[in-house]
């Protein structure tokens, strides 16, 4: 027979390598063992006896844990997934004093494993946690009543701090930016850190309180013997008033690395949010003076102290090229 009329042979099933085998397998495990740490502990701080999918949780946990001389499979993941939830909300707990001074810690820590349940981290850093709690309080609020409108607002003014400390810096905007430009159609950005916050409540003092009066606490029971804070014997103090509501405008900025916070007037606010919209400086500042007033001498006054005011602060910073090039 001719060799080019020969059936072809079948070729030998392609053996998936070892390594690719493995590596599926090491994702089936990871997998497995999020879906047990990812749900909330019981109130006594243990594993689930029932995943959300309603499966027992050993029978599931013994498919890539082995028990051990001391420990079963279920008490074994139990180490990690304590570690893991008590991680969790001693990060909330420290990014949240404000809330907890509204709530009391009973009423905190339920809703923090509430956000949690609903929100369980997908960051590499905690610093994103509380990123949605607002959001999750003003959608759920069973969990802050009769509070949610204040909570809402602590919690906008918490996370904000979290974006003024490690939120980037762009280039300073200068005078030499301002060469052939444009009044009519000049467009300032604002640093990217800086955050602007209209509030139903005035969160700012009310924070500024709170976090003071930790600061005396943990000075007091540092002073303390150390059989005295044994004891529970460290001395107590009230939490600070809630607020009454109160209309105010705040915006959250740092400045040599340092935060800070400044009060700001409804027209100045306006200003600044139209800026940050990509309004054009003529459009901004008519945005926040009144129609009536946008003649008046002492107004252009206060609106040139504002805007020095800010350019001194850094607030300002030179356009993305990008964003420019779009408009």
């Amino acid at each position: 027979m001719n060799s080019s009329t020969r059936p072809a042979q079948p070729r030998p099933h392609a053996r998936r390598p070892a390594a690719a085998d493995g590596a599926r397998e090491l994702k089936r495990i990871q997998r497995a063992f999020w879906r047990v740490i990812a749900q909330p502990l019981t109130r006594n701080n243990r594993t689930p006896r029932r995943g959300p999918d309603g499966r027992a949780t050993a029978a599931a946990v013994a498919r890539f844990i082995k028990p051990n001389d001391r420990l079963n499979a279920v008490e074994r993941i139990q180490i990690y997934h304590r570690a893991y939830w008590f991680r969790l909300l001693d990060s909330l707990y420290d990014d949240c004093p404000g809330l907890r001074a509204v709530l009391g810690e009973k009423q905190f820590m339920r809703l923090a494993e509430a956000y949690l349940a609903r929100h369980p981290s997908r960051s590499f850093s905690l610093r994103n946690l509380p990123s949605r709690l607002a959001a999750f309080i003003r959608a759920e609020p069973r969990w802050t009543r009769p509070h949610t409108a204040l909570c809402v607002d602590v919690a906008r003014f918490e996370w904000a701090q979290v974006v003024v400390y490690d939120e980037a810096a762009r280039p300073l905007f200068t005078t030499d930016d301002l060469l052939d430009a444009d009044p009519a159609s000049l467009r300032l950005s604002l640093q990217p850190y800086l955050q602007l916050l209209a509030l139903d409540y005035p969160v700012d003092e009310f924070l500024l309180a709170v976090k003071q009066q930790e600061s005396l606490l943990r000075h007091d029971a540092s002073n303390m013997p150390a059989q005295a804070r044994a004891t529970d014997a460290a001395p107590h103090a009230s939490r600070p008033p809630r607020p009454e509501r109160g209309r105010c405008w705040v915006a959250v900025h740092r400045f040599d690395d340092m935060i800070y916070l400044k009060r700001l007037e409804r027209a100045s606010f306006a200003i600044l949010t139209a800026l940050r919209a990509g309004r054009t400086l003529d459009e901004a500042v008519a945005r926040g003076v009144p129609p009536s007033r946008q003649a008046d001498e002492a107004w252009a006054a206060t609106v040139r102290d504002w805007f020095r005011n800010w350019t001194e602060l850094g607030w300002f910073c030179r356009r993305d090229k990008s964003t420019t090039s779009n408009r």
